[in-house]
């Protein structure tokens, strides 16, 4: 086969190639033998008609299309290899010739993968990460355990912020009631900014038995059209008003909600460690982030093909209904709680999909500079890591991934490492 591949584009092209006569006698046979167990002949049995007798009745050439059909995936390939383009892209095929006893002339437009020329992506500087965990952060920490573990108490002194009212309330526009404004013995935490702008601080000093009216304004961007804007009156009896009592912050507590500790400085201490684990972890994500972002912005590429961005959102997509899925969450289910819909979801992919579309061309590119070519033994690691992460039999992951696919993502997050290792925090 000679191909032949000519640029017309950035990134675009056409492919002409051939298709051997021996292929189009094969793809012929193999139309022929598809055919012809549903022809109906005089004189011959169903599925005996001879190739001479088909030919004759209705011209070899009805038999091309299913020809081509059949042979052309394997001839394109060929082609495709023998030019050295990756498409990124179903090509626009073109059959320039199709007679009888020659070879069948092909043209395809095709769309490739963009040239990326790269940057620096080694010893970038990015922002330092605060790793330190302050007795402050310490105690915030028990302050929040102690909140989560408060006990509501009734009291006969005025509301303050941080304490539950127990209220009834109604809501008026104009002097009619409107839909939706109304509720009977609800637990409202003042303070917390549940209720519209300006309704709670209006009960901060109320008592159990006082019926107020309390006047807001109902947000711009409020979900109730006949809302937006608007003033309006609620009118509110106050029923109960209690006061969150803390545990005392001692050995006692430290059990209580911890039975791996059995005092408090020992509570303390895994807080901290934990604190200290966790900040680590995000500081580390950080400058993965920032040393990618800055590899990324470093390298060129003159344009991405839409195809490909567009595959990066429907990949985005997919993975995340495919998270939601295993969290018992359908994609009917997730677009009624939300009140979104699958286009609103396509939208929200496309935000930053050309920037992880150049991301992973970089990172690729990175790849095949740094010649990274992963080992048997990094991919049967990575198949005993994946198949702990997801609760697999290693077996389960072989037969899932290929070898290829296990080691073009090692070789991407070695990639990574090239370059969150060797940034430097300033």
């Amino acid at each position: 086969m000679t191909a032949k591949w000519e640029k017309k584009g950035i990134n675009d092209g056409v492919l002409s190639f051939e298709i051997s006569e021996e292929q189009v006698k094969q793809g012929i046979e193999t139309a022929f033998n598809k055919v012809k167990g549903t022809l109906s002949v005089p004189g011959f049995r169903k599925g005996k008609v001879p190739r001479k007798v088909f030919n004759k009745m209705y011209g070899e050439e009805a038999l091309y299309e299913d020809a081509l059909n059949a042979i052309l995936p394997e001839a394109y390939a060929a082609a495709l290899e023998e030019a050295g383009i990756e498409p990124v892209d179903q090509p626009e095929i073109d059959v320039k010739s199709m007679e009888t006893g020659k070879p069948w002339e092909i043209e395809a437009k095709v769309t490739v993968r963009p040239e990326v020329t790269l940057g620096d992506y080694t010893g970038l500087e990015v922002p330092k990460q605060d790793r330190e965990v302050t007795d402050e952060d310490v105690v915030e920490n028990l302050e929040s355990k102690r909140s989560a573990q408060a006990e509501l108490v009734l009291k006969e002194e005025a509301a303050e912020n941080g304490d539950t009212v127990v209220i009834d309330f109604e809501g008026f526009k104009d002097g009619e009631a409107f839909e939706g404004g109304k509720g009977d013995n609800f637990s409202l935490e003042l303070g917390s900014n549940s209720f519209i702008p300006g309704f709670e601080e209006q009960l901060v000093g109320t008592k159990a038995g006082d019926e107020v009216e309390v006047n807001v304004t109902f947000p711009e961007d409020y979900q109730a059209e006949d809302l937006k804007g608007q003033d309006a009156v609620f009118k509110v009896k106050v029923h109960e008003v209690k006061a969150k009592e803390l545990p005392e912050l001692d050995d006692e507590f430290a059990k209580d909600i911890d039975d791996e500790v059995e005092s408090l400085d020992e509570l303390k201490e895994k807080v901290k460690k934990q604190l200290t684990e966790a900040k680590s972890a995000s500081a580390d994500e950080a400058v993965e982030d920032a040393a990618i972002r800055k590899a990324v912005e470093n390298a060129t590429i003159e344009e991405i093909p839409h195809a490909m961005v567009h595959d990066e959102v429907h990949r985005q997509m997919e993975s995340f209904l495919n998270n939601m899925q295993q969290q018992g969450v359908s994609p009917e289910m997730y677009y009624q709680i939300t009140g979104t819909t699958e286009q609103d979801l396509h939208k929200q992919m496309e935000v930053d999909a050309e920037f992880r579309t150049k991301t992973n061309l970089v990172l690729e590119a990175i790849v095949e500079k740094e010649n990274f070519d992963p080992s048997e033994e990094e991919v049967e690691e990575e198949i005993k890591n994946l198949a702990e992460e997801y609760g697999m039999e290693a077996d389960a992951v072989r037969n899932a991934l290929t070898p290829d696919m296990l080691k073009h993502d090692i070789s991407l997050k070695k990639a990574i490492d090239l370059i969150t290792s060797t940034a430097v925090e300033k």
